[in-house]
């Protein structure tokens, strides 16, 4: 059985192809940029599928799975796309207006190709809909939560949920046992409190734009300083603009890309060294926080394309990392010998994860 991962963006459309025979085996993947034209960018994943030799007909492709960024309290899993979802989907497209659009797109355009192969939506708000109310109510108005629905949804569950997984697994330990803190570091960023394998708080809220900084976005700012400029004249779109794609590590150093900063502080530039050290403050405040909401914890987990890559992040985002262990590790563990807390780098993959659950689905439907 073969299952075509798809996770469609406003400019981008990425996708895997898997296969289940014994075990779930990736066959190929390839990101592709697009201007808004999904059937030329459909057209070119199947053209490449097939020039591969991975198909030799669009029909050898028994399930889709789509990664769907916004499902609100509406997806606590993952689900087979029907009407009523996609309907649900579209109405949450106000919540997360650059993602569920694009997201949505790929599902209608992949359902009308498929032959009526089964569409399977997996949200990355999900994993984070066991955190309990003291978790996700912001501190205003009743009604603002009831009528206008604003709270704290969380993001990257996927990627959260993914590596929570294989970290049980390396604990050898079930993950309903484990308590862990995922740490998800890229150009967005995030961290996980996992309790007894449920996630309970996370940085991220309303939006991703939440909670540490991050590539280009601000994290958590005194809300204070939006009314300020804005009293200053700033428009709402300019100042939004600011806080998502104006500020974080470029806003502080003028540079996004992580490696970059990296050998601009080899070269002693101080604005990078300073972004730095901001962002890894905030990851370890982060930290910190969970592991006194947590207690006992059984494992700090770093992910994403900075987690998994910068050994100078890791070490100063957490106590206990072994100098030596975090130079050399590409998977496993960090720790010095002997302290309590396991330290783990961990590749996400999130494309993995949600074609397993495309499988799982799918077998229960039988």
């Amino acid at each position: 059985m073969k299952i075509l991962v798809i996770n469609s963006g406003s400019s981008t459309l990425k996708y895997k192809l898997f296969e289940q025979n014994k075990s779930l085996e990736m066959l190929c993947g390839a990101t592709l940029k697009h201007s808004g034209n999904f059937d030329e960018t459909f057209e070119q994943v199947f053209q490449n599928l097939k020039e591969g030799g991975f198909i030799q007909s669009i029909d050898e492709i028994e399930l889709y799975g789509h990664r769907v960024v916004h499902g609100g309290e509406e997806f606590s899993d993952a689900i087979v796309v029907d009407d009523e979802v996609i309907a649900k989907i579209d109405a949450l497209c106000a919540l997360a207006p650059l993602h569920n659009p694009a997201n949505l797109e790929g599902i209608k355009k992949a359902q009308a190709i498929s032959g009526g192969k089964p569409q399977i939506a997996v949200f990355d708000t999900a994993f984070h809909q066991s955190m309990p109310p003291k978790s996700f109510r912001y501190a205003i108005a009743n009604e603002y939560y009831f009528k206008e629905h604003i709270r704290r949804y969380g993001f990257h569950g996927i990627s959260h949920e993914y590596v929570a997984n294989q970290a049980a697994k390396l604990l050898q330990k079930p993950l309903s046992e484990c308590n862990l803190i995922t740490v998800h570091l890229g150009n967005g960023a995030s961290i996980c409190a996992i309790q007894k394998g449920k996630s309970i708080d996370t940085t991220m809220g309303f939006t991703p734009l939440e909670g540490l900084m991050m590539g280009t976005r601000c994290g958590d700012i005194d809300p204070s300083i939006i009314f300020e400029l804005y009293r200053k004249k700033k428009s709402i779109d300019e100042i939004e603009r600011m806080c998502n794609t104006q500020s974080g590590l470029l806003g502080i150093c003028g540079e996004s890309d992580f490696v970059m900063i990296e050998k601009m502080i080899d070269d002693g530039h101080q604005d990078a060294i300073l972004a730095f050290e901001m962002f890894t403050h905030r990851v370890k405040k982060y930290i910190g926080a969970y592991k006194e909401l947590l207690g006992d914890v059984d494992a700090v987990v770093f992910t994403g394309g900075i987690g998994e890559n910068s050994a100078r992040v890791r070490l100063h985002s957490t106590t206990g990392v072994d100098e030596q262990k975090n130079q050399n590790v590409k998977f496993g563990e960090i720790q010095k010998d002997g302290f309590n807390t396991k330290i783990l780098v961990i590749a996400t993959n999130e494309e993995l994860l949600i074609a397993q659950k495309c499988v799982m689905l799918a077998s229960n439907k039988k």
